[in-house]
């Protein structure tokens, strides 16, 4: 175990179950007692504090970095309602996600594990299904969050070919050099992952990078408003009073339903901050200030940045659904610039900016999604569960269970050159597997556990956090419903929505793992860390 100066103390394994060496541990240092927290929860100390809140949430919110969510998904938005739909959407789901972030925040206060959804519903459910409702939170986080890196590797990806065809306009996108792209990008932030050491610092270096960037593209979007730098600007009933729809639906409000896809998946992985519990000092306070503050910082981008680049637009919104670059706001740029020198070459360095930024998503979202799997597997919840929860010791991560996990984002790319429509319906799917994930330990707290016995944390709203809770459940039952519909019709076998096959597909592999393997695993795990916290006692309590 490390202490805050980086110097090594001896690992609670080394007193594990012996009280007396337990209660003589200095009171007033904070390293042995988030280290005693931990074991409390049944867990060793297993690798080193080394995330400030600083850089915890420049993970979170390098993760969800949500104008930077907005700028990529913002297509699906303008075909399903418009600027209204994004300009509306990004505060109705900013809204809904300061809920999930308060849910989310109470139980990481009151149990900081890395495990984070996945030990909560243990917990909480019953003694009859704890197991199996872990073990089902455990499969749809993981997955949730490979879906996740896949969505932003293509996004990243159709990035880097859409400037390559601004700049060589003869240029044709083909599903090849956009694949290529993809495996680059998933393979360079495998690499930056590697090396704990560094992580926190790359955390906070792409925190900064993701704000200046905003700053900058916000000023350079806002010049385009004086007449006498460009031509025109839109008018403000464009930007907050344009209603289009594209999908077929008659019902403008089924419309707008689903187009509101687009502004969630850039509040989505809120979670991530809570499997970083077991490498930050004070998890219980450092964990909500990250979720909270990764939700407000935003909403505030995420908002502005939608305003402005609405603004900015010179042309008509057709202009950017059907940009030979296949990136709306590459195009938007390049509309914002319209009349100035260097148009073309303003664009693609404002792009580029989105690209960094980017980048430190995606490095923060496998980041997330090792500390995901290795929490998983130390509980026998993977197949090769053993080999998965190795920590590498020089390294300071969870070296295997990082490599899989960018495998298998790799390998879910392939999907992309069979079916473009199919990929899509992964987005989707990271969306609302996450939801459930945090659905399953809040209602078993609400419904069955009861708030009241919780023994909660430095973070808590009482009333406040039960409408929280409610708003959260409510939320992930309309989107498991809504999010299901086409995204637009009539239906056809290209532009169906196949997000309930993906469902279906995760829910067979958990189901046949459960009864394979899991279930036996799983349940002597959970045997283990319950007999390594009776064995404390309250001396840890």
């Amino acid at each position: 175990m490390a202490t805050q100066d980086g110097q090594h103390s001896p690992g609670f394994s080394s007193f594990r179950g012996d009280k007396k060496a337990i209660a003589r541990l200095p009171s007033n240092d904070s390293a042995d007692s988030d280290a005693l927290r931990l074991a409390a929860l049944g867990y060793d100390q297993s690798m080193e504090r080394k995330f400030s809140v600083l850089s915890l949430l420049g993970v979170g919110f390098s993760l969800t970095n949500s104008w930077f969510g907005l700028s990529s998904a913002l297509v699906t938005g303008i075909n399903s309602g418009g600027t209204a739909l994004v300009i509306y959407g990004v505060i109705l789901v900013a809204c809904v996600s300061s809920c999930v972030a308060i849910s989310l925040s109470e139980l990481a206060s009151a149990m900081p594990s890395a495990g984070g959804q996945c030990y909560w519903a243990h917990e909480f459910a019953s003694k009859k299904y704890k197991n199996l409702a872990s073990y089902f939170v455990g499969w749809f986080s993981w997955a949730g969050s490979i879906f996740t890196s896949a969505s932003v590797a293509l996004g990243l990806g159709l990035a880097v070919v859409g400037c390559y065809q601004l700049s060589h306009p003869d240029y044709v996108i083909n599903t090849y050099h956009v694949f290529a792209a993809y495996q680059c990008i998933n393979a360079v932030a495998a690499i930056f992952n590697c090396y704990g050491k560094f992580l926190p610092r790359i955390a906070t270096t792409f925190l900064y990078i993701s704000l200046i960037s905003f700053a900058t593209i916000l000023i350079t979007a806002s010049l385009s408003f004086i007449p006498s730098v460009t031509a025109a600007h839109q008018p403000a009933s464009f930007v907050f009073a344009t209603f289009i729809n594209n999908t077929g639906y008659s019902q403008n409000g089924l419309a707008f339903i689903v187009g509101l896809i687009g502004t969630n998946w850039p509040f989505a992985c809120l979670d991530s901050a809570t499997h970083l519990a077991e490498e930050v000092p004070r998890p219980e306070r450092n964990i909500p200030i990250a979720i909270c503050g990764t939700v407000a910082i935003g909403f505030t981008t995420a908002w502005f940045f939608a305003v402005a680049m609405f603004f900015s637009l010179y042309g008509s919104i057709e202009d950017l659904t059907n940009t030979p670059t296949s990136t709306p706001i590459l195009a938007l740029f390049a509309s914002a610039l319209t009349g100035r020198r260097g148009q073309i070459a303003g664009a693609i360095v404002l792009e580029s900016m989105i690209l960094t930024t980017g980048m430190g998503c995606m490095i923060a979202s496998h980041t997330w999604q090792s500390r995901l799997v290795w929490s998983f597997a130390r509980d026998g919840g993977v197949p090769g569960h053993k080999y998965l929860s190795h920590i590498d010791r020089q390294l300071d991560v969870p070296l295997r269970a990082h490599l899989v996990s960018c495998g298998l984002v790799a390998v879910v790319g392939c999907l992309y050159l069979g079916s473009y429509t199919a990929f899509n319906s992964m987005v989707t799917a990271c969306i609302v597997l996450l939801y459930l994930s945090y659905a399953v330990p809040v209602g078993c707290l609400v419904f069955h556990y009861g708030r009241s016995n919780l023994k909660h944390g430095p973070f808590w709203l009482g009333k406040i956090g039960l409408f929280a809770n409610i708003v959260l459940l409510a939320w992930t039952l309309f989107t498991l419903v809504m999010y299901s519909f086409p995204y637009t019709m009539p239906v056809t076998a290209g532009n169906m929505n196949y997000v309930s096959v993906v469902y279906a597909v995760v829910t067979f592999i958990v189901v046949v793992d459960w009864f394979a393997r899991g279930r036996k695993a799983y349940g002597m795990k959970e045997m283990e860390r319950d007999e390594r916290r009776a064995s404390l006692g309250d001396v840890v309590r």
